[in-house]
């Protein structure tokens, strides 16, 4: 049975709520232990032909409404809230942070007459944007740019059950979105530009769909790492450094990434130069990658449209590729099986790729395979290069 959240009228509705202004009423990525924040057991089958992990989108019943108004605390209005409270937000730019705690709780922007919205923004020397812990299941924020912050727009500790939807983060230092150690969760029709690590981030976390969105400008437009059971489809990643990177890393407290599907994406022109923090693995990500898979075992990857990448459109490899760019020995990535395993990739377009790599010994190609993994097969796709050139399954 999928995890059930009451989504406020406000969210599920066709029309974004309305502005009456008389209304009233790891690295970040390894701060946190796996173990305190009860992610569900990986187990069940997958299906590459389905979508899951989207929460049910019902509307709640009626709650109560509480409305903020430009120059007033957002927190203050969380700070009282009951489970079930939708918070409105008028429109106008808050130079705050907020922490939310309470189960069942909605953060919806309004959106003004003259299209104004809601903007939250650094006060000044905060790493951390929205906040939602543990306890904060059911959590749902809507309809409003974070911008600014030090470290993460919006932070999601061990959250079971989630919503970030219309979301735009932007120039947000590390992350723009960050769900770790959660679960059950949709980032849907958002938008993610200007960080030095990743602009749409799953990490250590199980059931969730990163659909519709829109990631550019970032180191890692969209990074799945050491998760299962993830959906990313739909969504468009452009101007990074890497497009899609489905990864499996060392020194972290999920050691295995299973039953990923890439669907229906448009990647393309990734292309930017790799601006992350120097040292630190991201900065080693290699710049000209669309779609690459590294390590992670039974990732499906199907009907996306990859150009214009000038190393790689898709890529399989064991995560010792990142090892070797980085100048690591094999033993550094110990306690993980770095091989992809079972990987699918079946009926994308994939042109134009490749013309210039970045990795000495390693030719650029619209297919990659470093040869590693068990089961891994390639039918059905439109390419013009590829390495080794004959794939399994004839490519």
């Amino acid at each position: 049975m999928p995890f059930r959240i009451r989504l406020p009228r406000s969210v599920v509705s066709k029309k974004q709520p309305s502005y009456r202004p008389a209304l009233e009423a790891l690295e970040t990525r390894d701060m946190l232990s796996g173990a305190a924040h009860n992610l569900p057991a990986l187990s069940g089958s997958y299906s590459s032909a389905s979508t899951f992990a989207t929460p049910t989108a019902a509307p709640a019943k009626q709650g109560s409404i509480v409305v903020v108004h430009p120059g007033e605390s957002i927190q203050a209005a969380v700070d009282v809230a009951k489970p079930g409270t939708e918070i409105l937000v008028e429109p106008g730019t808050y130079a705050q942070t907020v922490v939310v705690s309470t189960p069942d709780l909605a953060i919806v922007g309004l959106t003004g007459r003259k299209g104004q919205g809601v903007v939250i923004q650094n006060p000044g020397g905060a790493d951390d944007g929205v906040t939602a812990t543990q306890s904060a299941s059911g959590f749902v924020l809507a309809n409003l740019t974070v911008r600014g912050f030090g470290e993460n727009g919006v932070l999601l500790e061990g959250v079971t059950g989630f919503v970030l939807t219309r979301i735009t983060a932007a120039d947000d230092g590390e992350y723009g979105l960050f769900p770790v150690f959660s679960s059950f969760g949709l980032i849907d029709g958002c938008t993610a530009s200007g960080h030095r690590d990743t602009g749409i981030y799953v990490g250590q976390s199980a059931f969730v769909t990163v659909s519709h969105d829109s990631a550019f400008k970032n180191v890692n437009g969209i990074e799945i790492e050491n998760s299962s059971y993830v959906a990313v489809v739909d969504n468009q990643s452009f101007a990074n450094t890497a497009g899609i990177l489905i990864d499996l890393l060392p020194g972290l407290d999920v050691t295995t990434s299973t039953g990923i599907l890439v669907a229906r994406n448009y990647v393309h022109d990734n292309n930017r130069p790799n601006d992350g923090d120097p040292g630190s693995l991201e900065s080693f990500v290699p710049v000209g990658t669309g779609i690459l898979v590294l390590g992670a075992d039974h990732v499906t990857i199907q009907n996306n449209r990859v150009t214009g990448n000038d190393f790689v459109g898709i890529g399989v490899a064991s995560s010792l590729l990142l090892a070797q760019i980085a100048g690591l020995p094999p033993s550094a990535f110990a306690g993980i099986d770095p091989n992809p395993d079972g990987t699918h990739v079946f009926f994308n377009d994939a042109i134009g790729n490749g013309s210039a790599s970045p990795l000495p010994g390693v030719p650029g190609a619209d297919l990659l395979w470093d040869g590693s993994g068990t089961g891994n097969l390639w039918i059905g796709n439109v390419f013009e290069t590829s390495v080794p050139g004959t794939l399994p399954g004839g490519g």
